[in-house]
């Protein structure tokens, strides 16, 4: 039987962080969705953007859906304290770096987004890797059950 430990401070303010910082992700992709080019429109984003999201492939968005319902999913996960967290913040992850290979690779995305983009994708990833970090800890930790 393994022994779980007394619950740190910092959990509670990562989780809570985590949660609120995937439940934006998921508002996003929910009003991209479901309000599309109104939404984006209204977010300021350039009409070259709002083509390039338009024409998102069908796997780009279930790879985009999987990245940010896994991250929300992952984050209450942490919250409960539940080792599936780190797989889910795993997931998530892998989600996220299929569209990065999608955007950057295999589409014309860099040009597109430009450097704002860039540095909004860099700061997606240190997100989701420091997520998956500390998850991780927890569980390692025997914070985690």
């Amino acid at each position: 039987m393994t022994e779980t430990k007394t619950v740190p401070w910092h959990l509670w303010l990562v989780g809570g962080i985590a949660l609120l910082w995937n439940a934006y992700g998921g508002y996003d992709y929910y009003m991209t969705m479901t309000q599309g080019e109104a939404y984006m429109k209204a977010s300021g984003l350039s009409p070259e953007i709002i083509a390039y999201y338009m024409a998102m492939p069908a796997w780009m968005a279930g790879a985009w859906a999987l990245g940010v319902w896994g991250g929300v999913l992952a984050a209450v996960l942490l919250l409960l304290r539940m080792t599936w967290a780190v797989y889910a913040f795993f997931v998530s992850l892998a989600a996220f770096l299929v569209s990065v290979v999608y955007t950057y690779g295999l589409s014309d995305g860099a040009a597109v987004v430009g450097q704002q983009g860039i540095i909004m994708s860099a700061g997606i990833g240190a997100a989701a890797v420091f997520f998956l970090w500390y998850a991780a800890r927890m569980q390692k930790a025997r914070v985690l059950h």
